[in-house]
Parts: C-alpha cells; sequence; structure tokens
C-alpha cells in the first residue's frame, strides 16, 4: 500500500510534469491546488510561470507574497519557497523550468535575475500563459524550440541584466551548502555544519536562517528532495533514491516528495517518460 496516493485527498487538486526528449534543462508544469499545501522547496532552475485563475500565497526571500489570475511569477534559481490557495477555489497556473544555462543560451545574455516574485502585468501574463499551453502540447521539437524562445523573448523586459549584490553571509555558507550536498545521506549535526562556517552552532544556525529564511534542516530536505527529483527523472528506482538521499525509506520518500512538488516519486517518473532501472 502506497503511503500517498497519486492523487491528492481533494478531488480538484492535480498536478503534473513534463520534459521534452530533445531538450535538456527544461521541465513544464501545470496544476490546480485547491487544499494541499507545499512544504519549502527548490527547483534549482529559473521557475517562469504565470496564474491562470484565483490566488496563491507563497513564501519566498523571507517574504509573503500573493498572485492572483493574470499575474506573472518569476523565481530565481537556489530560492526555497512554499505554496498554497489563498481562495476557496484554489489557483490554477503553469510554469517553465529552465536550467540557467539553458536561459542564458536563449537569451543569448548573462546574469538574468527577476528582483519581482509577482509582477502584475495582465496582457503579458496572459500571453505567457498561452505560450506555456502550447509549448506543454507541442510534439515537434521544433515547434518546440520557436515556442520555448517566444517565452524568453516574451520575459525579457522583466529581467534584470544582472543579479543585485547579495548579502554577504550567503558566500560565508557556500561551503556549508556544499557540505550538504556532498552529504546528503548522513545524519549532520548542527556542530558539522557550523564547523564549515567557522562559528558556534547556534549562532550558526541564526545567521543561516536570517540569510536563507530556512533552517539547516530545511534546507537539507530541500536539497535532499531536489536531488531525489533529480534521479528518479534519470531513472533510478524509488527505493535507491530513498538510500542515495538520505530519507528512511521509499514511504519517506513518497510523502516527501508528494508534499513539496505535488506527485509521488511513481507519478513523477510516469509523467516525464522515465522507468525505474533495475
Amino acid at each position: 500500500m502506497q503511503a500517498v496516493p497519486d492523487t491528492f485527498e481533494h478531488p480538484l487538486d492535480a498536478a503534473e510534469f513534463k520534459r521534452p526528449a530533445h531538450r535538456e534543462g527544461v521541465e513544464l508544469y501545470r496544476a490546480h491546488i485547491v487544499r494541499h499545501a507545499f512544504e519549502p522547496h527548490t527547483h534549482e532552475a529559473f521557475g517562469l510561470g504565470a496564474i491562470e485563475s484565483g490566488v496563491e500565497r507563497f513564501r519566498y526571500r523571507g517574504e509573503e507574497h500573493l498572485a492572483p489570475a493574470d499575474t506573472l511569477v518569476l523565481m530565481n534559481p537556489d530560492e526555497l519557497h512554499t505554496g498554497r490557495a489563498e481562495t476557496n477555489a484554489g489557483w490554477r497556473y503553469r510554469m517553465a523550468y529552465l536550467d540557467a544555462p539553458v536561459l542564458e543560451e536563449l537569451s543569448g545574455e548573462r546574469g538574468w535575475w527577476f528582483a519581482e516574485a509577482v509582477r502584475r502585468d495582465a496582457p503579458r501574463a496572459q500571453r505567457v500563459s498561452r505560450l506555456l499551453r502550447q509549448l506543454w502540447h507541442a510534439h515537434e521539437p521544433l515547434t518546440f524550440d520557436g515556442l520555448l524562445q517566444d517565452l524568453v523573448d516574451e520575459l525579457r523586459p522583466a529581467a534584470r541584466r544582472a543579479a543585485p549584490a547579495r548579502d554577504g553571509a550567503l558566500p560565508r555558507f557556500a561551503p556549508v551548502i556544499e557540505l550538504l550536498r556532498e552529504r546528503l545521506a548522513e545524519r549532520l549535526t548542527l556542530e558539522d555544519l557550523a564547523a564549515a562556517a567557522g562559528l558556534s552552532p547556534f549562532h550558526f544556525q541564526r545567521q543561516f536562517k536570517r540569510a536563507h529564511h530556512a533552517t539547516p534542516q530545511q534546507m537539507l530536505m530541500a536539497l535532499r528532495l531536489f536531488e531525489a527529483k533529480r534521479r528518479l527523472a534519470a531513472g533510478d528506482a524509488p527505493a535507491d533514491v530513498a538510500a542515495a538521499t538520505g530519507l528512511a525509506d521509499q514511504a519517506h520518500l513518497t510523502r516527501a516528495f508528494a508534499r513539496r512538488y505535488g506527485v509521488t516519486p511513481a507519478r513523477y517518473q510516469q509523467q516525464v517518460g522515465t522507468r525505474p532501472r533495475r
């Protein structure tokens, strides 16, 4: 028996991923969410999308945001975020997740950065929604790539050419993030992480949370689940993925994955067209 079913508890909740077979570094997503609340997670890619109906509430970079219908949602890589409905009818939205090198190739520019997580531009949001729908249904690689170019061109006015100067604490914690990535399957202590930052344990924890808007444990779980998502897309079996990412077992992976991405590992592999390797 699965710990989490392939569908949400609420009959109107639904989420689906899709990856084009010919284009690495691109993932499409569509969902209608009424009751589900997404726990802190990351896609480690640019998240570019639009709200089609309803209102989403999400926490991003330490602030609460409301995204109503016909607004753009623009997220930078490596940023933890949540998500839940603000209205009784939930919210419907579409996203494209583009790895930074892919976005750089498409735009011909380096250093794209979005200062606004929610941008109120109804005509542009409607055009982005239409492009995302067309991308979802595009079967020819040439058609898909042309639409992807149109999407990036449409969002160009919303982007800055260079990321703003980051909080000085963030580079200091880069060795900590790297340690977490390298040792996902291990039971690290606060002292282990503090030593990597050269701080006392609780001083480190306070400073880390202030810089990343998440505790070290929340960051660890987000990194574990992103790595699980990457391994699942590559065809690793869920049981092997759970062991490799430090989760207790396959049931733990199923629960944690569904809370952050809205689908079970098995359903995700089915949606993106991979089968577990034996």
